[in-house]
């Protein structure tokens, strides 16, 4: 199993910068941060120092979306990183939450996503692809790769993501929830003539080591907030019973009450007051490094490749080194 970093790109920039150094040194293989062009500072310009700060470590957005940039740009932007550092790049991707509505605009189409996602692949790694009507081609792109990694949750999203994306991002740990997701997508891809196995799965979380429960809820209770968006917009489509997604994920939202994106991802955040602990506990991985083992190895027994780490908390740098000094260490049995 792989390890990825997630933060957000709250200035400064050199905090984030040491904290991916930090993560590559813990054996942590990816690097992510949020992207959203209203809320934090621009993510792309902060990769080129993250990569020239670091070996190893594949850097990307989790996630950019085909809304706020022209899908020629953000080829342009990944190829050119690709370029100046060899290919360290993944394209996370998603419909646009906090970026698209922060900014007055509605999430993207789910067909708008999937072409967006086979243009921006093929810019990135050099071919020919249509924008607006025009083709396009980066002459200068050589060798270039770009896997392009698709966040979802409801039933067409993930039939998209196993038809088309190279890697699927849940962003929640929940084991029966991740084992339900998965095998939709796998069964996507397998109708699409994929091989279904082909397909990285990374589940993203918010992970905190310690033997204070209590405290570690209260740091990680927004994660249920910012998945509850999600998780609206779901029952605003298919109805709240519908069986086209499952009533563990969508239960909890009955209490919720709006959501100010001021306070994104964020610890401590007041609109995250409806979800209950245990959405938190089974969404999060919290606890003494024990627990933590426990779960990721429920997660990759279910197919998981890579468990990224939400690292939006008050334990940072404690939760880099546990990770780095028990728990990454005991995934490699």
């Amino acid at each position: 199993m792989d390890f990825g970093l997630v933060l957000q790109t709250d200035p400064p920039a050199s905090r984030v910068i040491s904290l991916m150094k930090r993560a590559e040194r813990n054996g942590f293989t990816h690097g992510w941060t949020f992207d959203s062009a209203v809320l934090w500072q621009e993510p792309f310009v902060i990769y080129s120092q993250i990569l020239a700060n670091t070996t190893t470590l594949k850097v990307g957005p989790m996630v950019t979306n085909p809304g706020t940039r022209t899908w020629e740009v953000t080829a342009s932007t990944f190829a050119t990183l690709n370029d100046m550092f060899g290919n360290r790049t993944v394209c996370g991707i998603g419909r646009g939450d906090s970026a698209m509505r922060v900014a007055g605009r509605k999430p993207n189409t789910l067909a708008r996503l999937g072409e967006a996602i086979e243009v921006i692949r093929d810019l990135a790694e050099g071919r020919e692809a249509e924008v607006d009507g025009q083709r396009l081609r980066l002459p200068w792109v050589r060798d270039g790769r770009l896997p392009v990694w698709m966040a979802a949750y409801g039933p067409k999203a993930l039939a998209l993501t196993g038809r088309k994306a190279d890697g699927f991002i849940l962003q929640l740990a929940d084991p029966f929830l991740t084992e339900w997701m998965v095998k939709a997508v796998r069964d996507a891809a397998a109708e699409a003539g994929r091989d279904p196995d082909s397909v990285t799965i990374c589940v993203a979380a918010p992970a905190y080591v310690g033997d204070d429960l209590g405290h570690a809820r209260e740091q990680c209770r927004w994660f249920g907030g910012m998945v509850g968006n999600h998780v609206a917009d779901l029952v605003a489509r298919y109805g709240e019973h519908s069986g086209m997604v499952p009533e563990a994920l969508t239960d909890y939202i009955k209490g919720r009450q709006g959501y100010d994106y001021s306070h994104h991802g964020r610890a401590g955040n007041p609109s995250t007051d409806f979800v209950p602990d245990e959405i938190v506990d089974r969404f999060c991985l919290l606890g003494p490094p024990e627990a933590h083992i426990d779960k990721l190895r429920a997660l990759r027994d279910l197919g998981v490749d890579q468990f990224a780490v939400y690292d939006m908390h008050d334990a940072q740098e404690t939760t880099i080194d546990a990770y780095g000094a028990e728990i990454i260490p005991a995934l490699g049995d």
